[in-house]
């Protein structure tokens, strides 16, 4: 039986984007391995393998974790190994190395933690790209500067692919029409004026949600009827409340947790922000497009390849909370939407639905 190994920092990383292309391995007869942060069993995957991922890439536990890899990948003799996120793809490609006998790697970038004009910074991120392109067979990304950056300093052996992200599944987020989203604010607790951002993304200092935080903070005080819902967990969730404990502002900014209907979340608001930092090509934006909301995001790679400003958002000079404040209250002024009907909505992100990027990425793996 052939094998294909998964690899990525976290289980959950796994189980919110790659289920669809366990499944389809396990249907083609493929035994389907996992290698995460931790072991718990997820839906489609044979066995998963914990590995002691840490966040500093030079960490004494990633080289450990490089040596596990390597007895792992020997061991069980992976026909395909199968790469995401930027410390997974480090490290089993790195145990790939050095191996005599070596898989065929795909390694799918979900934005480069660089930027060309990062100086010294970008080398940090670059130089174990460069090493571990002689072992990336195809290499998949998913904004045009990623593919640009990847073809001028050559990352990876054969070949490289843009494809349209993961894949979103369009039937699951659908625009509301007023009764219902009326409906699920009274069941939130909003008032019917009340006008509600949402950010939905995991709490780290990438996707920079204590900026969002002050720069809301000082809005409110123009704009008292404006709210803000943070969906999400992560490592900087009780700094981030704790931070809006001191700004004294519970009412007006909100945490969700963890939510498992968006789409509920997405139609009760008025508005998405992102303040995020680095991007490949973000669900939570597409998710909040095909929901019929207008965006205020941070003008960064990712972002630029699904909002313009006037076509479905604006954009604001990333990390300038003035420039911030300014969209918020522009967008909550105007009672700006995204201006596009549902119908043009779903032609415009047809190329991110689930089944054809599904079709698209496993075209590449034939």
């Amino acid at each position: 039986m052939k094998k294909i190994l998964f690899a990525a920092s976290t289980l959950s990383h796994i189980k919110n984007f790659h289920l669809p292309y366990l499944q389809e391995f396990q249907n083609r007869g493929y035994e389907v391995w996992v290698v995460a942060n931790s072991s718990d069993t997820i839906p489609y995957a044979d066995h998963v393998v914990a590995l002691p991922f840490a966040k500093s890439l030079l960490s004494y536990q990633n080289i450990k974790a490089i040596f596990l890899a390597r007895t792992l990948l020997k061991k069980q003799n992976f026909d395909i190994v199968s790469t995401h996120t930027a410390l997974a793809s480090a490290v089993v490609r790195a145990a790939i190395l050095t191996l005599h006998k070596k898989p065929k790697v795909y390694c799918t970038i979900h934005g480069y933690l660089f930027h060309e004009n990062d100086g010294l910074k970008k080398w940090i991120y670059l130089l174990p790209e460069k090493i571990c392109a002689h072992v990336t067979d195809v290499l998949m990304v998913m904004n045009h500067e990623d593919y640009e950056m990847a073809e001028r300093h050559k990352l990876y052996k054969e070949k490289l692919s843009y494809i349209n992200g993961m894949g979103i599944d369009l039937k699951k987020f659908t625009p509301a029409t007023d009764e219902e989203k009326q409906s699920i604010r009274k069941k939130m607790g909003f008032a019917e004026n009340d006008f509600l951002f949402v950010y939905a993304a995991e709490f780290s200092k990438r996707k920079n949600q204590a900026f969002l935080i002050r720069s809301f903070a000082e809005v409110c005080q123009e704009c008292p009827n404006i709210k803000l819902l943070l969906a999400g967990k992560g490592a900087l969730l009780e700094e981030c409340k704790e931070l809006v404990r001191q700004l004294h502002r519970e009412e007006q900014i909100r945490f969700l947790g963890y939510v498992s209907n968006m789409r509920d979340v997405y139609v009760a608001c008025d508005a998405c922000v992102s303040t995020s930092q680095i991007e490949g090509l973000p669900f939570n934006i597409m998710e909040a497009i095909a929901c019929g909301l207008p965006v205020v995001a941070s003008d960064i790679k990712g972002h630029r390849e699904l909002v313009k400003d006037g076509n479905y958002g604006i954009l604001y000079k990333s990390g300038d909370p003035v420039e911030l404040q300014k969209k918020l209250k522009y967008i909550n002024k105007t009672k700006a939407s995204s201006g596009k009907s549902e119908e043009n909505i779903r032609v415009q992100l047809g190329s991110y639905e689930l089944n054809q990027v599904v079709e698209q990425i496993l075209e590449i793996y034939n």
